[in-house]
């Protein structure tokens, strides 16, 4: 059956419609969404910049009168919690725990994936059963044992318990799975061993990955509150996120120490974030490949 011109026209009229309408519903729905997510960030900066009564108060404001650009000295000047100390605590601990499980991780990743060894397929196993074990039950083993080598109130022991996750060697051996082994055969022809080959080849060739791994590990590790809450028993050991619960007592909660604290906090990652979002896009897809 042949089809006329004008059938023809109208047709291809009726898909370009069809395509606008689906594009515009698309956008809208992003938008929509995109509004959704904005509004937690919204009431963070429009209560940091408002006084108690302002957030509490029944005459909602989009913007109070008077922004109180004095809430930052206010939250830095406080004397019942140094709050840059907190920050610098929280930077060294996200830093170093970050660095550490990206080496470590990284290499046991990549021994279980590359190095031939007749138990490597039980020591995965094990590791996997690691992220089985609710962190309820290691919790106050670990407390034991880093207060039995005196490293409460140290960046030891803040970070030295936290620089292996099990989930993380699980992705390092999954994307090294994947990984061309023609690149490490020919490393191996040059005279380089695993260690070179790793060092020389794997890493430079994995960037993408490694800076994904290093967002999440560093979100987790500004955001850790537990354990620090534990560890860091004297005002100077705390990190951010102890320090914004100190905001909040039983007799009184300053909403707007609160919310510019929470404002100040959320900088460093939205800055790690927007840095490396490239890399943290590409680096989740590639966990998907399989050897």
């Amino acid at each position: 059956m042949i089809t006329s011109v004008p059938e023809a026209g109208a047709k291809s009229r009726r898909v370009r419609r069809a395509g606008v309408l689906g594009n515009t519903g698309l956008y809208l729905a992003v938008s929509v969404a995109a509004v959704l997510f904005l509004v937690p960030f919204y009431l963070i900066v429009r209560n940091a910049l408002s006084t108690d009564a302002e957030i509490t108060g029944e005459n909602w404001q989009f913007f109070p009168t008077h922004l109180r650009w004095g809430n930052i000295s206010e939250l830095f000047d406080d004397t019942t919690v140094d709050f840059a100390r907190s920050l610098w605590n929280s930077m060294v601990v996200a830093v170093l725990m970050t660095a550490g499980i990206l080496l470590i991780c990284s290499l046991a990743g990549y021994g279980l994936a590359r190095i031939p060894y007749r138990h490597a397929n039980k020591v995965f196993y094990a590791v996997l059963a690691t992220l089985m074990v609710p962190t309820a039950v290691t919790f106050v083993p670990s407390f034991v044992l880093v207060s039995s080598l005196g490293w409460v109130d140290s960046y030891r022991g803040l970070i030295i318990p936290g620089l292996f996750s099990g989930f993380t060697c699980f992705l390092f051996r999954q994307y090294f799975l994947g990984f061309p082994k023609e690149l490490e055969e020919a490393a191996r022809v040059d005279g380089l061993g695993y260690w070179g080959a790793y060092w020389r080849v794997v890493v430079p060739n994995s960037l993408n990955f490694f800076a994904a791994m290093a967002t999440i590990t560093f979100i987790n590790g500004w955001n850790s509150f537990l354990w620090p809450l534990v560890i860091g028993q004297d005002p100077s050991s705390w990190t951010v996120q102890v320090a914004l619960s100190s905001y909040m007592t039983n007799q009184t909660v300053n909403y707007h120490l609160i919310f510019m604290a929470t404002a100040v906090s959320i900088l460093p990652l939205l800055l790690v974030f927007l840095f490396l979002q490239r890399w943290l896009v590409q680096g989740i897809a590639q966990t998907g490949i399989k050897g």
